[in-house]
């Protein structure tokens, strides 16, 4: 495909923005802490939306809290639209979420600076509380609980008063959804998160789709006694039933095709004393790919596999869902054109999934969705040690920027 544009981005003041917004709750070590409606948080919407002003889009609030900025095209077609989030885990980076935000505003910069009007109305969205509930994007796709009571923030502080506070409104939250009707593709860039592009030494990520997920909780259940009169023979010992689960999650995890991923995250035993024998242990497991099957096959398998350590161990096991989410494929014709478009710039590329949950995962359920990955240096975020290149984020906000040239002209 012959190269549509030779426009490029403002890498210097894409920068700089990620490192004034930066300034919004750093912390003394160097990470962010910007909580998802917290003061910090509302003050660095407030300045995400003047820098959308400043770049030609109209801003306004949604129920759920989504801050959109929207810039017409020359028809009423659905949107292109892009965006992340900028709230934070309690001690964060400067990347994550971020990047896709002020990547998409120097998209509309850019735009702007050239008087380039798309045929599709362009937007850039900033999801409300993408670390925590996921309130913003999952009301977007229309699969949000409409009741309060549901949410369970991590800070405690009630879902409703919290999207209120950020310019929502709870009682309206489903005039939020978009359909494509709406919105016709999202694309999403974003940092990997992940050590595998830098692995490879590769530039871009072409994003194959949000893997599924499923967790659980696994309780096992056997009879504590004394840990020095109790023959080994004798003992149902509820932790070496743990242990065996601990081996056959990781087993399971590295057979072919050894694209999904299952761990066991949590540990509790019971008494958890130097001199009984366990009695009880509840763990966790997590298991995720892009293929719905391969996660079904997994978990059967697992659950048959329980049965066996059961009955070898002289313990009871149960195994209890807790989450459910289904995997978020990117749409194909949005790959190939990330893909053209990263050989177009010179940059090198390769397929991969998304292994951690993005807002793309909820567009995704109801439009066309796509996702652009840049390197993560040592696979680190979530951290104040995440680091992505200023070359690299250039590089995303490049592919970023012609994708949706290109895409103006396929959805015509």
């Amino acid at each position: 495909m012959a190269r549509l544009q030779t426009l490029s981005i403002n890498g210097k003041r894409l920068n700089q923005s990620i490192d004034d917004l930066a300034q919004i709750g750093q912390l003394s070590n160097g990470g962010i802490c910007r909580l998802a409606f917290s003061s910090e948080d509302i003050q660095g919407r407030e300045l995400v939306r003047r820098w959308m002003v400043e770049a030609g889009l109209s801003t306004c609030i949604d129920t759920a809290g989504n801050l959109i900025g929207r810039r017409n095209g020359r028809t009423n077609a659905p949107a292109i639209a892009t965006g992340s989030h900028i709230d934070t885990v309690p001690c964060g980076g400067k990347f994550d979420g971020n990047l896709g935000v002020l990547a998409g505003i120097e998209v509309a910069r850019t735009l702007q600076e050239n008087n380039i009007t798309l045929d599709h109305p362009f937007e850039v969205i900033v999801f409300a509380d993408e670390e925590d509930t996921m309130v913003g994007g999952r009301a977007m796709a229309g699969t949000a609980s409409l009741d309060a009571a549901d949410y369970h923030r991590k800070d405690g502080r009630p879902i409703d008063e919290c999207v209120n506070a950020a310019g929502g409104n709870w009682d309206q939250l489903s005039l939020s959804q978009r359909t494509r009707d709406d919105i016709c593709a999202f694309v999403e860039l974003h940092v990997e998160q992940g050590g595998v592009l830098e692995t490879a030494q590769k530039q871009i990520g072409v994003v194959q789709g949000i893997v599924g997920m499923q967790r659980y909780q696994i309780h096992i259940t056997g009879r504590p006694n004394h840990a020095g009169t109790t023959p080994m023979d004798q003992r149902q010992d509820a932790l070496v039933a743990a242990a065996q689960v601990v081996l056959v999650v990781n087993r399971l995890g590295k057979r072919p095709p050894a694209q999904q991923v299952a761990t066991v995250g949590a540990l509790q035993v019971w008494p958890n004393a130097d001199n009984i024998v366990p009695g009880q242990v509840q763990c966790s497991i997590d298991v995720r790919d892009l293929n719905q099957y391969v996660i079904n096959d997994l978990i059967d398998d697992l659950k048959e596999e329980l049965r066996l350590i059961a009955q070898n161990t002289g313990t009871q096991i149960e195994i209890v869902p807790q989450l459910n989410v289904a995997p978020s494929p990117a749409a194909d014709h949005i790959q190939a054109v990330i893909a053209e478009v990263s050989i177009n710039l010179g940059l090198s590329h390769m397929p991969m999934p998304s292994r951690a949950g993005h807002d793309a995962l909820e567009m995704g359920r109801f439009t066309d969705m796509g996702m652009i990955f840049v390197p993560s240096a040592g696979g680190f975020s979530h951290s104040e040690v995440e680091y992505t290149t200023p070359e690299e984020c250039i590089n995303g906000a490049n592919v970023l920027l012609e994708t949706v040239l290109r895409l103006d002209r396929h959805y015509r």
